[in-house]
């Protein structure tokens, strides 16, 4: 909402007429000044009660690294400019900070800079001029079968705590790369009749999976009749699963991170290298890139709408079966 048609609101809801120069006059008159702390926090106070726990969380790491940069010193939008922005982005990268990561943070501000400017708490002065906000391709994630192969047989029995991170990026791959959070959400009856069914929580697309002999080999190791989860990821199903799952990605995370370092991989270790693995050896045994993106569940218009919906589901269950073959 713009100033203008907030000042109309507000207007409006005094019952009393008013005219265009009342209009003018509450126009012409200076916002009060608003620190940059307190209307980030009032940002995030808003995604949250939108239900946006995610993006809160994107926008508080934000925040308290701004906060860190700025020795706890409030300031003003006033003060918010492009040397600002300069001397905060070095901050970052001096954090040990990737490109991408900085972007991020970058990004976040420019969004809420750009609501200060809108709603007339400062006039827009580019200071984001000099920073990157762009997105860099990434380092290549994806790994070769054999790495797969070679995760899967470690022995890492005397070593709970890692047995589990692997069995879980396992079953990421195993599911054509699903996400960390839509395996903790997974419950027994999202399994039916050897299809397992799931909604992306990034996209909210539907998504069938025939269910593999690797993948029960998995839930059964960590079977628990007590729980209606069917992965040992969250345990009680209330309104406290985003502290658990916050706590079991953070530790299995970790975990997978000790996993990539043992095998000496050039890249971290986490569910993205699943995911793009899953692509990336599909493509090398020879699956089209159509079965391919519908695999992953790609869900954008510019791609899987207009020429995906003639791939049947079992076109892209036998793909599976080829990638997984030899495991």
């Amino acid at each position: 909402m713009t100033r203008l048609q907030g000042i109309i609101n507000d207007l409006e809801r005094t019952g009393v007429e008013y005219t265009i120069d009342d209009i003018v006059a509450s126009f012409r008159k200076i916002p009060s000044v608003e620190s940059v702390f307190n209307f980030m926090q009032r940002c995030i106070n808003k995604l949250e009660r939108q239900k946006r726990g995610r993006t809160a969380e994107g926008y508080t790491s934000t925040m308290n690294s701004f906060i860190q940069f700025r020795k706890n010193e409030d300031l003003s939008f006033e003060a918010f400019d492009s040397e600002q922005m300069e001397m905060y982005e070095a901050y970052l990268k001096e954090k040990g900070l990737v490109k991408n990561s900085t972007s991020y943070y970058m990004r976040i501000w420019r969004s809420v800079y750009n609501l200060a400017v809108e709603q007339g708490y400062t006039t827009d002065k580019k200071p984001f001029k000099h920073v990157y906000t762009g997105i860099d391709k990434t380092v290549k994630r994806a790994v070769p079968f054999k790495i797969i192969k070679m995760i899967k047989e470690l022995d890492l029995s005397f070593e709970p705590q890692l047995e589990l991170a692997r069995d879980i990026f396992l079953f990421s791959f195993y599911t054509r790369g699903m996400s960390f959070i839509d395996m903790a959400h997974l419950k027994k009856s999202n399994l039916q009749n050897g299809i397992l069914t799931y909604s992306r929580k990034k996209t909210g697309q539907r998504l069938t999976i025939l269910w593999e002999e690797l993948m029960q080999e998995i839930v059964d190791k960590y079977k628990d009749d007590t729980s209606e989860y069917l992965l040992p990821i969250l345990r009680y199903c209330d309104i406290n699963d985003r502290k658990q799952y916050k706590l079991r990605a953070k530790q299995i995370g970790r975990g997978l991170n000790k996993i990539g370092l043992r095998l000496e991989l050039k890249a971290p270790l986490t569910f993205y290298v699943a995911r793009h693995s899953w692509a990336s050896i599909a493509q090398d045994r020879k699956v089209s890139t159509d079965i391919i993106r519908e695999g992953l569940g790609h869900d954008n218009e510019k791609t899987t709408h207009i020429y995906l919906a003639s791939i049947s589901t079992s076109q892209i269950d036998r793909a599976n079966q080829i990638i997984l073959r030899g495991l």
